[in-house]
């Protein structure tokens, strides 16, 4: 039978063979994992955990080496989104203590340099809406070249939800070099998780900005009631679009959102999670974002670092208090893991 996540049953001959057919397939051929070997390997037993996170490590540093690209990320416009994406305290559809609220450009150039003085060579310039209006990208605009004046060459990435060609085009131009749009879960999940709009909606913006030469960013968040089966359905989905990036989120219930009573997932599974994301896709920048800290705690943190992960975001994130950006520094020269230089990434 197929063990359960978190238990050690009796593993049939294909759990016994799939991190022997990984380590041929993925670490020396570099090719991910199907759907069905993803499923494998996500109903492993503790008793391979280990195993497994060793063999994602070794993925990484085969086809990604052993440099973290560490980045910082900021909230341009809070609160007030029209959108119901059920996990989210931003969205005006449910009563969370989350007012809208807007950062200066000001305030947007400390942000950047603050984000720079911490040795990230990211900034992520977020903004709570379904797609950006006139205003939110003038906003943008003045921001990057404000951000710049400042004397500060911090690559600048930005997330402001769906997009039309033509505002794909206006950040190409104002040297936006990567664009954020998770897909959240998987596609047969999604209608669960957002009914105001599509899985296939945000999957057209993410072709854009790929067609326009901008890194695409995409990943999603692990706990939102999702299947196992569902977790491996996202890894390949998400290996399909071939990202630059995949934000590695698991979800923290937030108080007034309809999944303000879910339980946060063990640090077990979500390890398990990260390891066969990699292995999915061995090339793929994987980051750790959102949730880590409550679902992993600080070993949980360096074992995931040591299981594929390849990238951090440091300080807090949009809503929700991370770790000291010192202790993740810290964390990674004792894991002897350099941060990748600016000079790297330009």
């Amino acid at each position: 039978m197929t063990a359960a996540p978190g238990q050690s049953a009796t593993r049939d001959t294909a759990q016994d063979d799939v991190l022997a057919v990984a380590r041929e397939q993925v670490l020396e051929r570099g090719t991910g994992l199907t759907e069905q070997q993803v499923l494998a390997v996500l109903t492993l037993g503790d008793d391979r955990l280990t195993e497994l996170l060793a063999l994602a490590h070794e993925v990484r540093m085969r086809w990604c080496g052993p440099e973290v690209e560490v980045e910082g990320i900021i909230s341009l416009k809070t609160g007030g989104c029209p959108e119901d994406c059920h996990f989210c305290s931003q969205s005006g559809r449910f009563p969370t203590p989350v007012r809208s609220a807007w950062l200066d450009i000001p305030g947007l150039v400390k942000a950047a340099r603050q984000t720079k003085e911490t040795g990230a060579t990211e900034f992520c310039i977020v903004a709570a809406v379904r797609g950006p209006d006139r205003r939110l990208l003038d906003q943008v605009r003045a921001g990057v070249k404000a951000i710049r004046a400042d004397g500060n060459d911090i690559q600048i990435a930005c997330s402001l939800g769906m997009l039309s060609r033509e505002q794909v085009g206006e950040l190409v131009e104002m040297g936006v070099h990567r664009y954020n749009h998770n897909l959240e879960t998987a596609r047969s999940h999604f209608p669960q998780v957002v009914t105001t709009h599509s899985w296939e909606e945000r999957w057209e913006t993410l072709r854009m900005v790929a067609e326009a030469g901008m890194e695409v960013c995409c990943g999603g968040i692990v706990g939102m009631g999702e299947t196992v089966a569902q977790r491996a359905e996202f890894a390949v989905q998400l290996a399909e679009l071939n990202p630059h990036e995949v934000p590695m989120n698991f979800l923290i219930p937030q108080p007034g959102t309809p999944y303000e009573d879910y339980e946060t997932i063990e640090g077990k599974d979500a390890l398990r999670v990260v390891a066969a994301f990699r292995l999915a896709m061995p090339r793929t920048m994987l980051r750790f974002a959102g949730g880590r800290e409550l679902t992993l705690g600080d070993l949980g943190a360096e074992q995931g670092m040591l299981g594929g992960v390849n990238a951090i975001i440091v300080g807090n994130y949009l809503t929700n208090l991370g770790r000291p950006a010192t202790k993740d520094l810290e964390m990674l020269s004792g894991l002897k893991m350099p941060i990748k230089a600016l000079s790297d990434t330009l």
